[in-house]
């Protein structure tokens, strides 16, 4: 039987700053088991709104867990948050939502997270990894809690890191716009994060220290592994494995395909210990190797006009294969050839294109030259 103070679906609600138009948004999010006696894992949906496979998939998460819990066989605690971003559902002006950015100020809801590591005053580590540990989690929330938003979206961002600080393992769950799953996760953290890629049959591993623009995953990632050189002489762990998991196309809203995905997130967290008491079947092969993210190809139009592809999602591609033409009804048509060899594993769902509209990704194993600074599109 569950002890009395373990939650089997507790509903937890977080009002944001009143914006312009006076309208108060709130951010929700599900607990289940202890908070603060365990492990903590952390899993959201819908930071980009527009996303939506991920907010279906842990819709159909909830019930699986609030069954475990009631069995008393949550280990620490777990959040779910199916919509992490209340403000981007709102932004339907003409009929289509979109997500991806705050329409006010252009910002990416998935950037500009606070710089954890260098808002750290000093610290005083010791030999002992888990005592650190804590430590650093304390010093994390107390930079956070100290800070005074000044817009909604700020307060929206301050209070999911407030959330998944202190999180053992960290899914953000996103979709890009024609796609196989994939997931991009810190270069530390692999091969610890194989498991996961291999559950979503992720079909591309980007790996990055650094990806630009300080996203949700890397800015509760990287400080760990930031803070381990400069305290040299002190144990600092990995404290927090958080990744971005691509669940496929934006509007791949399937039934069946939610259910398989839900059920994956659920064999995750049961093979990391956050669900006992499960017979779980061997790990699934993963079907593709990692690849650090600046040798990932990033296709561009080279012309306006309609785009007409030549490579379907999944193929292997090689360099200087045609991927795409570019065909302008009133005049020429334009070829896109790899600039890599890999695997085609994203492509523009609107067929057309401009000058350096992006149509498409390839992960390839070698380093693209052109690959530096900023390594994600905005």
């Amino acid at each position: 039987m569950p002890s009395p103070n373990l939650s089997i679906g507790e509903r937890l609600e977080y009002p944001l700053p009143a914006g312009a138009d006076g309208r108060v948004h709130r951010i929700t999010a599900f607990r289940y088991g202890s908070a603060g006696k365990g492990p903590k894992a952390y899993l959201q949906a819908g930071l980009h709104a527009d996303e939506f496979p991920g907010m279906f998939a842990l819709h159909l998460l909830r019930p699986m867990l609030e069954t475990a819990a009631r069995e008393g066989r949550i280990n620490g605690e777990i959040l779910v948050l199916p919509q992490a971003n209340p403000l981007g559902l709102t932004q339907h002006p003409d009929g289509f939502l979109y997500g991806r950015k705050e329409s006010g100020s252009g910002q990416n809801f998935n950037r500009g997270y606070a710089d954890l590591v260098n808002l750290l005053p000093p610290l005083s580590l010791g030999p002992d990894a888990a005592a650190n540990t804590a430590l650093i989690r304390l010093a994390m929330r107390d930079v956070l809690a100290a800070h005074a938003p000044s817009t909604p979206l700020d307060a929206m961002r301050q209070r999911l890191l407030l959330l998944a600080h202190d999180a053992d393992l960290v899914l953000d769950l996103h979709a890009d716009n024609q796609a196989l799953p994939h997931i991009y996760v810190g270069t530390p953290l692999w091969p610890d994060a194989q498991d996961i890629a291999a559950e979503i049959g992720a079909r591309a591993v980007l790996l990055a220290e650094v990806s630009g623009g300080n996203p949700f995953d890397e800015a509760l990632s990287g400080p760990w592994w930031e803070l381990a050189r400069r305290y040299p002489d002190s144990p600092v762990p990995n404290g927090c494995l958080a990744t971005t998991i691509e669940m496929g196309s934006n509007d791949d809203v399937d039934p069946v395909l939610a259910r398989n995905q839900a059920e994956a997130l659920f064999r995750i967290l049961a093979r990391r210990g956050f669900i006992t008491g499960e017979s779980l079947p061997d790990l699934p092969e993963l079907p593709c190797g990692a690849t650090q993210l600046t040798a990932m190809s990033q296709i561009r139009s080279p012309a306006t006009g309609l785009i007409v592809y030549h490579a379907a999602l999944g193929d292997h591609v090689i360099e200087g294969q045609a991927i795409a033409t570019i065909l302008d009804p009133l005049g020429d048509e334009v070829t896109v050839c790899a600039e890599t060899s890999g695997c085609l594993f994203a492509r523009h769902s609107q067929p057309y294109g401009w000058p350096d509209k992006f149509i498409g990704k390839i992960a390839g194993t070698d380093e693209i030259e052109s690959r530096k600074g900023l390594l994600l599109t905005d």
